[in-house]
């Protein structure tokens, strides 16, 4: 008896024992699942959502939240002004009358065309719940532009659009504007804000937006923004066609002048002139000679160029290069300091040989500007 009744309680022990273990698994896996689940929920969640931004941005409509402007988006901006809007304004004689006649136009009050910025556009109003679309107790406002204008002007156009509403106890326009600029063009014609202003507004007098029995207004100003008529193309060139150019100059110390300048020469498709001094200039002056490229049309951009006077005698040129931009002085990329006087009155050096002077300009490189003009 003794041994079945220890069997039994064995037994009964094991029995226990499995059930705790079975129970320790459960509890293991709901609190592993669980986390699951939430994360399975939040990505259901997300994707309807998702879903929902890609319908709304489908349909060209983005929605505004009035209630919570700058906490869903801070490029919303929310003011008020005296002035009245300068794009186009409609006052409704009744808003309950005009929210009733819109019903069957799709719920929306379309205004006769204006235009604004060179271009064609409709301002639209929907002064009714759950229109244009989804349940909400908001009046909306839209702009749309004209596709005409897109075809016959270009095929893009930003705005800055700002609505407008008149509160008659302030005798002020409340203005909802969204700080960049939006862009129109023939898959997006229009833009506006599904909660403008909660329809309440206008249906009871207390909140001063109906003046003189049930009136309001509504506004907008459009601003557009003009594409640049003219820009330019800047382009470093290298390799350049026709690099060097000889300049030589004979009766060199019979010139009385200053400085005196080469004929108009080409390299790289530009137009160049070398200009010297044969007494120096700045520093100087009455110590080296300095000598000079100009651009001859004025260009103020980069370039790299040698510029040498040449040994007539034998092969000891004077070889520097210039490497930037043009100097203030001169406008032009040069050497001050190219030759001292005393070197080049030197007949044994072989630079001034029967008083005729050579020199040469090798252009390495250079930045080029093209205006163009749309």
């Amino acid at each position: 008896m003794f041994t079945e009744e220890k069997k039994k309680n064995t037994s009964n022990v094991s029995v226990f024992v499995y059930c705790f273990f079975c129970f320790v698994f459960v509890v293991g896996v709901v609190r592993f699942a669980k986390p699951y689940y939430n994360l399975q929920t939040l990505m259901e969640t997300e994707a309807v959502i998702e879903d929902g931004l890609l319908d709304v941005e489908k349909s060209g409509i983005l929605p505004f939240h009035s209630g919570n402007h700058h906490k869903l988006s801070q490029s919303v901006s929310e003011s008020t002004r005296t002035r009245p809007p300068l794009s186009y304004t409609v006052k409704f004689e009744s808003f309950s009358n005009m929210s009733n006649l819109v019903k069957n136009n799709s719920g929306k009050y379309e205004s006769r065309p204006f235009s604004a910025g060179g271009y064609n556009w409709t301002f639209l109003i929907f002064p009714n719940a759950d229109k244009p679309e989804g349940k909400n107790t908001y009046v909306s406002l839209y702009v749309r532009i004209d596709n005409s204008s897109l075809i016959t002007y270009q095929n893009e156009v930003y705005a800055w659009i700002k609505f407008l509403t008149y509160r008659s106890d302030k005798d002020t326009y409340e203005e909802l504007h969204a700080t960049e600029a939006q862009r129109f063009h023939l898959f997006k014609q229009q833009y506006g804000m599904l909660e403008f202003r909660p329809i309440g507004y206008y249906t009871n007098p207390a909140y001063g937006y109906l003046f003189n029995g049930e009136q309001c207004v509504f506004g907008v100003d459009i601003v557009v923004a003009k594409p640049s008529a003219t820009w330019e193309d800047v382009t470093y060139e290298e390799n350049i066609r026709d690099p060097i150019l000889d300049w030589t100059i004979t009766d060199f110390s019979t010139h009385n002048h200053g400085s005196y300048s080469s004929d108009t020469f080409s390299s790289g498709g530009s137009n160049w002139i070398l200009k010297v001094y044969p007494n120096g200039v700045g520093s100087a002056t009455g110590k080296s000679l300095s000598l000079y490229l100009l651009s001859a049309s004025n260009e103020n951009g980069y370039v790299k160029a040698k510029l040498r006077i040449i040994d007539q005698t034998g092969s000891n040129n004077v070889d520097k290069q210039v490497d930037g931009w043009p100097n203030a002085q001169e406008k032009g990329w040069g050497i001050d300091n190219l030759i001292p006087l005393a070197d080049l009155k030197d007949p044994n050096k072989g630079y001034l040989v029967n008083d005729i002077i050579k020199f040469q300009v090798e252009i390495l490189a250079f930045s080029r500007t093209k205006s163009i003009s749309k």
